[in-house]
């Protein structure tokens, strides 16, 4: 009697679909170095030494840097504005590039090249990829360009789909026939729209132009504020609501469309063209790499909203959603709970090519000089500063661009295969 096969589960079907596909298996692991790369960049390329011990014993300045940023540590008086590599240390280990991205080495200054002699002291602070104009090492910039890369594509992406999937799912599961509200609510909606809208965001359109002007957090800050406001006006529609609602005429239900308001706007951001739009937003804005972020996931939101709506249409009317709606569960719970995720798969797809194209995005903006910080080496910005610089310079940071978004294209490939039943082999 041949043994029982226990029937495998979506997710187990899908990891052994993906181990198939080589090529994105070889991408998920190149990822994953990259990954820990770019966390632990502090620790591979930096002017601090990892560990040093003096007449006060062992320190470890870099990770009191973590500890100054948190706010649970302070930085000693003696340690402010000095020259690591020329102290008198007891022992000394220094991070694998000594460099760190914004460190001058001004006897090697004006692209000096990684093929010729440089004017260094032993090959431990020799210059591998060479420095720019001003002497900053070029690897020491991949390297913490690296995190930047993975940060624009992981946090914008992160915003993208947090909207994406919430309005996807209300237009998905909703339609424009299953969501009713009495007509006592439309009309307190409608009175107080135009209120809501002009206190919360008109009136403060100064403040929010000007913060946006200073800092990112503070545009953010302002940005609630705003969102709270408007929230109250929407909040206070349910208890004004509420007499009314013994008028019969005024308690009768009626259908909200859903679908066809969100459909409208994501068919009016499409019809923007996306980096126009993020350029301008960019340009007026105080150059941050938490506004690019902020601003990519924000416009990149519309084609995760269009995958997660169109599998709610197919799943809202299976067997599992109406026996919880037979079972009185509210709609939210059964749509955040039930539905949402046995409809998050393809989105996953959407996910991983926009990252690469995130990165693609927060590239070019560099290149172009918009958006990030002058003193920020990105990728983008080396490509940049190529331009007026030997050919060599040019190297490391387009094949890297190229790498990152081939790797992240893959992984998308792969997961479409990987995520689709007709694939099955």
């Amino acid at each position: 009697m041949e043994p029982v096969q226990l029937k495998q589960d979506y997710w187990s079907y899908v990891k052994r679909q993906f181990k198939k596909n080589k090529r994105a298996v070889f991408s998920a692991w190149v990822v994953l170095l990259l990954m820990l790369i770019a966390v632990f960049a502090d620790f591979i390329a930096n002017e601090k030494p990892l560990a040093f011990k003096d007449e006060s014993g062992w320190n470890f300045p870099i990770v009191r840097d973590y500890g100054v940023k948190l706010g649970i540590s302070e930085w000693p008086t003696k340690w402010n504005n000095i020259k690591w590599a020329e102290q008198d240390y007891q022992s000394v280990i220094f991070p694998l590039i000594p460099y760190s991205p914004n460190t001058q080495d001004y006897r090697n200054a004006q692209f000096a090249s990684p093929f010729e002699p440089q004017d260094i002291d032993s090959k431990r602070w020799r210059h591998w990829l060479g420095t720019e104009a001003l002497g900053r090492d070029v690897m020491s910039a991949m390297i913490h360009g690296t995190r930047i890369a993975f940060m624009v594509g992981f946090v914008s992406m992160f915003i993208a789909t947090l909207i994406g999937v919430i309005l996807g799912s209300l237009a998905g599961y909703f339609g424009d026939e299953r969501l009713k509200v009495s007509r006592a609510t439309v009309l307190w909606l409608l009175i107080l729209l135009i209120p809501a809208y002009f206190y919360s965001l008109q009136s403060r359109t100064h403040l929010l132009s000007k913060a946006i002007g200073e800092s990112f957090f503070l545009f953010i800050f302002q940005l609630l504020i705003s969102i709270f406001i408007f929230g109250l006006f929407m909040g206070s529609i349910w208890i004004l609501s509420r007499p009314f609602k013994r008028i019969k005429y005024l308690s009768h239900k009626v259908s909200i469309p859903v679908d066809i308001m969100i459909q409208r706007l994501i068919e009016v951001l499409v019809s923007i063209p996306g980096l126009f739009l993020i350029i301008a937003i960019v340009a007026i804005a105080k150059p941050s790499v938490m506004l690019i972020m902020a601003v990519i996931g924000l416009t990149s939101w519309t084609e995760i909203a269009r995958f997660i709506r169109a599998e709610l249409l197919r799943v809202r009317n299976l067997e599992y959603i109406e026996a919880a709606q037979a079972l009185g569960f509210s709609n939210l719970r059964t749509l955040f709970k039930h539905a949402i995720p046995n409809a998050i798969s393809p989105v996953l797809i959407a996910v991983a090519f926009g990252i690469a194209a995130a990165i693609l995005i927060e590239s070019f903006l560099s290149f172009i000089g918009i958006g990030i910080p002058p003193e920020v080496l990105t990728w983008g910005k080396l490509l940049s500063l190529s331009r007026s610089a030997p050919w060599w310079f040019a190297i490391a940071p387009g094949f890297a661009i190229f790498i990152m978004i081939t790797l992240f294209n893959l992984l998308g490939e792969g997961l479409t295969d990987a995520l689709d039943p007709r694939q099955k082999r």
